[in-house]
């Protein structure tokens, strides 16, 4: 997905109530808004290099919004509403090998009253059910993590593709990882003993697992690599 204005470059002081974070931009600060409502472990490094995307909504209280963070030498898009938008570029370019030559792609479909899942793709005469993830921990050189923080959600996805995978429906979670030169993927087992526990029951269910990395630049935030997942 390509950026529609250049993104500013700016000094990280402080994230704080989720939704805000001061930068220093143009030695002036500016409150921007935060489009990423978890942990961002890791990231947060007070000094630590951003990219701000500008708006001239005048209904937008905040003029800013954080696209990207450069954290130990990486470029990590944080942006998760451009994770879907990424994934749908991607399907639709046959980026996703696994996924290729999709016949219709639907976004955002209810499975049932409680879960909607991310996209419904219909195959070869197969309906598909995708649920994104989007990744920005890394705590080695080249190693992404999911989750970065409890998610009971991501839980409930897990045995709810499960449950779709009884139904008759393929099921694929793409563990999209928005982090720079990472080449393997692994869930934080330490972090969230839950997930990584659902997550084995998955697999062994049939849910299709998938890490693909993105190209990250300032211009546009693209899939571009398959990671190998260590922990299946």
């Amino acid at each position: 997905m390509e950026f529609t204005k250049s993104l500013l470059k700016g000094k990280l002081i402080k994230r704080y109530k989720r939704f805000f974070i001061d930068v220093e931009l143009n030695k002036e600060i500016v409150t921007a808004h935060c489009p990423n409502t978890g942990s961002m472990k890791g990231l947060l490094d007070e000094g630590n290099e951003v990219y701000l995307l500008k708006n001239n909504d005048p209904k937008r209280k905040l003029k800013y919004g954080l696209e990207i963070i450069k954290a130990k030498k990486n470029l990590v898009g944080v942006n998760t509403h451009m994770a879907n938008k990424i994934v749908n570029h991607a399907l639709s370019n046959n980026l996703i090998k696994e996924l290729k030559d999709s016949e219709e792609i639907k976004p955002e479909v209810f499975f049932n009253k409680e879960t909607r899942f991310d996209f419904l793709i219909e195959k070869n005469n197969q309906k598909i059910f995708v649920e994104v993830k989007n990744v920005t921990l890394f705590r080695d050189k080249n190693t992404a993590e999911f989750p970065d923080a409890v998610t009971t959600r991501g839980s409930k996805h897990l045995l709810t593709l499960i449950d779709a995978i009884k139904k008759g429906y393929k099921a694929y979670l793409i563990f999209l990882v928005q982090v720079q030169n990472m080449e393997n993927f692994k869930i934080a087992r330490d972090i969230d003993s839950e997930y990584y526990n659902n997550f084995l029951l998955a697999n062994k269910a049939g849910v299709n697992f998938l890490a693909y990395r993105c190209k990250i630049n300032t211009k546009e935030i693209l899939v571009e690599k398959k990671l190998k997942i260590i922990n299946t």
